[in-house]
C-alpha cells in the first residue's frame, strides 16, 4: 500500500526498504504512487501562485495569473514524473558499475520512493515564503539522500561500501540532472512560456 511504504520510510527507513524489496511492486503500482505524490507540489504550488502569494520578504506579494499558474503547474508536474524516470534510469545504467543486476522495476522503485520526501516538500508550498520554503526544501533534499543511500544497497543488493559509492554517483548525476532541468526551463521561459505575473 502506498501510504504504508510513505508512513515506513519515515518512521524505520530500513526495515521499510527491506519490506519493499522482498514484496516487489508492479510498474503499475510505482508509477500509481509518483503519479499521486507528484500531485502535491503541483496542486500547492498552483494556489500559491494564484491565491495566496509569494512573500520575498520585500515588497508586495507576487501573483501570477490564474493561466499562468495553471501552466507553471502542469509543467512541474510532468517535470517530476519526468526526473522521477531519468533518474530510474541513471540508477539502472550506473548498475553494471557496482556489480548489480537490477530490473527497470527496482531502479524504478528506488527513485520513486527516494523522490518522494522532496515531493512531500510541495505542502510548504501552502506557506509561500521563500526562506521557509528553502528550508524545507533543504530538510526534504536532506532527507531524500539518506532514503538514498541506506535505500542502494538494500535494492541492488550489494555490500554497504560498495552501495555508498553508488549512492553517491547518483547523487551527483541527480544534481547533474537537476541543473539540465533548471536550464531547460530557464531556455523555455526565454522563448515566452515564462510566468505572467498579475
Amino acid at each position: 500500500m502506498i501510504l504504508d511504504h510513505i508512513k515506513g520510510l519515515y518512521t524505520h527507513p530500513k526495515e521499510e526498504w527491506h519490506h519493499i524489496d522482498d514484496n516487489h511492486e508492479s510498474i503499475a503500482d510505482s508509477l500509481g504512487h509518483i503519479f499521486l505524490v507528484a500531485l502535491i507540489p503541483a496542486i500547492c504550488s498552483y494556489f500559491a501562485n494564484a491565491h495566496i502569494g509569494w512573500d520575498l520578504g520585500v515588497g508586495d506579494k507576487l501573483f501570477l495569473t490564474n493561466e499562468s499558474a495553471i501552466f507553471m503547474s502542469i509543467a512541474t508536474y510532468f517535470g517530476l514524473i519526468g526526473g522521477v524516470f531519468a533518474l530510474a534510469y541513471l540508477i539502472f545504467w550506473m548498475a553494471k558499475t557496482f556489480d548489480s543486476t537490477p530490473t527497470y522495476t527496482q531502479s524504478f522503485e528506488l527513485a520513486v520512493y527516494t523522490a518522494t520526501p522532496l515531493f512531500m516538500v510541495g505542502f510548504g508550498a501552502l506557506y509561500p515564503v521563500i526562506w521557509v520554503m528553502m528550508l524545507v526544501g533543504l530538510v526534504g533534499l536532506t532527507y531524500s539522500v539518506y532514503l538514498l543511500y541506506t535505500g542502494v544497497p538494500i535494492m541492488m543488493h550489494i555490500p554497504e561500501e560498495k552501495g555508498f559509492i553508488y549512492a553517491s554517483s547518483v547523487v551527483t548525476a541527480g544534481l547533474v540532472l537537476l541543473v539540465a532541468l533548471m536550464t531547460g526551463s530557464v531556455i523555455i521561459w526565454s522563448f515566452g512560456f515564462g510566468p505572467a505575473y498579475v
